[in-house]
This record gives structure tokens, sequence and C-alpha cells, in this order.
């Protein structure tokens, strides 16, 4: 009987101490740096104040923003996921290992509307090895209809089946060389039905990345179920 009651009273010490970790980690704030800058978008008003206060509202965030390329070498050591929104050029070579290593070491990377564009012809590793293809073209903006695809995935919590948006519907094709993908949500034109990926999970070796190509403008990125994919993303993106 002593046994049995100091075998039960070990077990729930040790659940409680599984519980403990479990909040410790879920408390931990998910260092972000979201990098912006480029052409055809306002990346001030959306990836930096919207997007920041989008993520900060979780109450775990950690976000700074920039569109300087050099200075994510030296922030990336501290980070915990890295947003990249932009589409100007990458050109430093220390830049673009410092982005595959930090892949390399299991952290997380969240690829929003002109990140998963084919943007670096001189680069193509970027878009083979983190997005598994890409877009190089759209539907004329406007308003189309998402669908998710597989609601038990953490990152589809709380988004709703269908919904409509006003953007611009990306024509993203798998690379045929690329990681398997996971389609979580498609983009439908109303018109001639066609439909393209919007939401994908790249499965990278070591690496959680996520791809989104919802995100022109207000219409977007002020949109309820926009800012719960990206608060989702977010943190499935930083776990291990």
């Amino acid at each position: 009987m002593k046994t049995y009651l100091l075998i039960t009273m070990f077990g729930a010490m040790m659940a409680g101490f599984s519980d403990n970790a479990a909040q410790a980690a879920d408390a931990k704030p998910i260092r972000t740096l979201i990098v912006g800058g480029g052409t055809h978008h306002d990346f001030e008003k959306w990836f930096n104040q919207a997007d920041t206060a989008t993520l900060k509202a979780t109450g775990r965030a950690e976000v700074n923003y920039t569109e300087n390329i050099h200075s994510i070498l030296p922030a990336i050591g501290q980070l915990d996921v890295l947003y990249l929104s932009n589409n100007k050029p990458m050109t430093n070579a220390a830049v673009r290992k410092a982005i595959f290593d930090f892949a390399d070491k299991g952290h997380g990377l969240l690829l929003v509307h002109p990140a998963v564009w084919y943007n670096w012809n001189d680069w193509p590793e970027y878009n083979r090895t983190f997005v598994s293809g890409g877009s190089r073209g759209h539907d004329r903006y406007g308003e189309f209809e998402v669908t998710v695809d597989n609601a038990e995935h953490p990152i589809m919590a709380g988004v709703p089946k269908t919904f409509r948006i006003t953007d611009e519907l990306y024509y993203a094709q798998k690379d045929a060389q690329g990681p398997p993908i996971q389609v979580l949500a498609t983009g439908r034109n109303l018109t001639n039905g066609k439909t393209y990926p919007v939401v994908w999970i790249t499965q990278h070796p070591k690496a959680r990345i996520v791809c989104i190509t919802l995100g022109h403008d207000g219409k977007a990125h002020e949109h309820p179920a926009f800012k719960t994919l990206l608060q989702n993303s977010l943190k499935w993106a930083a776990e291990k």
C-alpha cells in the first residue's frame, strides 16, 4: 500500500512538473524579426505597423521590423522566427547563408505574400528550399474565396472553413524538385473556379516553415481570418 501511494505521489509530482514546463514554454516570448521593403506594397503600414500589432496581441511575441537586409546578420542569432515579407534585392552572401543556417538549426520561417514570389533569379535555392515553388503571376486585385483544407492543423485553429477576402490570388506552383508541402488552405477565383494554394507548410527536414500568399494591403492585414492565420503561424513556427 505504501509503495502504491509513493508511486501515485511521484506520478502526480511528475505530471505537475510536466504541466509547469509546458506552461513555462508557452510563456516564453517568441523573438521575431519582420523583414520588409521593396516595391508594390506599403510595407511600413501593413507589414510593420499592422502585423506587429497583430502578433503582439498574442501577448507572446517580441517583434522588431527592418527594411535593411544587412541588419538581419546581427539579429538572426537571437531569433525564434524570421518573418520575411520583402521583395527587394538580397545579394549579400552572408545574409543568404545566415538564413539557411537559421533554418538548419531548426528555427521558424514565416514567408508572407511578396516573400513567396520568385523575386531573386540569382538565388533559386531560396524558392526551392523554403517555398518549394512560388508564384510568377496573380489574378487582378479583387475578391476571391479561401477554403481551409486541413481544419485539424493548429495553424487553422479559429479560421473559418471558408471566407472571402479582397487580395491578389497568387498562381502558386509547386517546384517538382523542392521538398514536399502540406497545403492547409486554397484560394478560388470566383469567376473561373481555378484554385491555388494560399497557405502551406514546406516540409523542411529541420525548420518549421509556413508560406502565406495573402497580404497585399489592408483588406488582408485587417481581415480577422488573416490575423488569426498570422498569429497561429507564428506560434507554430516557433515550436521545435
